[in-house]
């Protein structure tokens, strides 16, 4: 079976591993929120340094996702560039998603 030109299986294994890589991703910014509370600056500057990451931070597909069929693709690409996975991570996906994905990655990163 297909979703979006896709293989189930590859959407079922998708929503699966996005828990495993939104908690990796939070506990990330969990240690450079308490690198930022342990610096030197004062206490008023790391308040505001954290208020201004968390409100970006909690903005981020790795934070945040809409699991939808048809942000599939979208979603894979926005992980990847917000760092929450690496290419290595879609191993055990299809070789259709993974060149897809590739395919994609690559032009995105050309323009």
């Amino acid at each position: 079976m297909f979703c979006n030109g896709f293989k189930e299986s590859d959407w079922k294994l998708f929503r699966e591993r996005v828990p495993d890589w939104q908690e990796a991703y939070i506990a990330k910014l969990n240690r450079e929120y308490i690198e930022i509370l342990n610096s030197d600056k004062l206490d008023s500057e790391k308040f505001w340094e954290i208020e201004k990451r968390i409100s970006s931070d909690k903005n981020s597909t790795g934070v945040i996702i809409e699991m939808r069929r048809s942000e599939f693709i979208t979603n894979i690409l926005e992980l990847l560039r917000e760092r929450v996975i690496a290419p290595n991570d879609l191993e055990e996906f299809s070789g259709e998603l993974k060149q897809t994905v590739n395919l994609l990655w690559t032009e995105a990163d050309n323009k």
